[in-house]
């Protein structure tokens, strides 16, 4: 039997709403610290899960960009912001590359998405790039246990753990680019 191009992301849509329903994304936005006027990168967005209530928390004097590896991913973030009527979301289609300009993001969502990444290093590397010097990367992984979390983004000494919340890790970046 063959599948229909998207299922996998209709079915994963369907997860994510009965998700978000027990366990608001807001919450967890929150928690990761993002104010009204952010610039924020949505790395591995899928479906598009974070994309309203972190267009409320940064309002409209803040930018999120929406990546995805999957171009069906990338449309159905598309939809959300043609449905809610936002501006100041973009999407990009890519397997590493963000095409944004160094040092321009306050914060990097990366959630479930690191114990999937088929070259990590290259991804955080690019990351490290984009993240400004006092930003956050803010990764959530229910794949992966807190040491392989931890050792994964400190590992090659780009950025260092900030804090543990309930739901995710805040890491800053650090200084001395290796």
């Amino acid at each position: 039997m063959s599948r229909q191009p998207g299922l996998d992301l209709e079915l994963m849509s369907l997860t994510f709403k009965i998700r978000d329903f027990f366990s608001p994304r807001k919450n967890i936005l929150e928690e990761a610290g993002i104010k009204k006027g952010f610039h924020v990168l949505d790395y591995g967005c899928g479906p598009g899960s974070y994309i309203i209530p972190l267009a409320e928390i940064i309002g409209k004097s803040g930018k999120i960009y929406a990546l995805d590896v999957t171009p069906s991913a990338t449309r159905t973030v598309k939809n959300i912001v043609s449905k809610k009527h936002l501006k100041n979301v973009e999407t990009i289609c890519s397997d590493c590359e963000t095409g944004l300009p160094d040092e321009s993001m306050d914060m990097i969502l990366l959630y479930d998405t690191l114990h999937d990444l088929n070259e990590p290093e290259k991804v955080l590397r690019e990351l490290h790039r984009v993240l400004k010097s006092n930003g956050i990367l803010s990764l959530s992984d229910h794949h992966m246990k807190e040491n392989e979390i931890v050792n994964a983004v400190t590992g090659r000494g780009l950025f260092k753990l900030l804090k543990k919340g309930k739901k995710t890790y805040n890491f800053s970046k650090r200084k001395n680019d290796r």
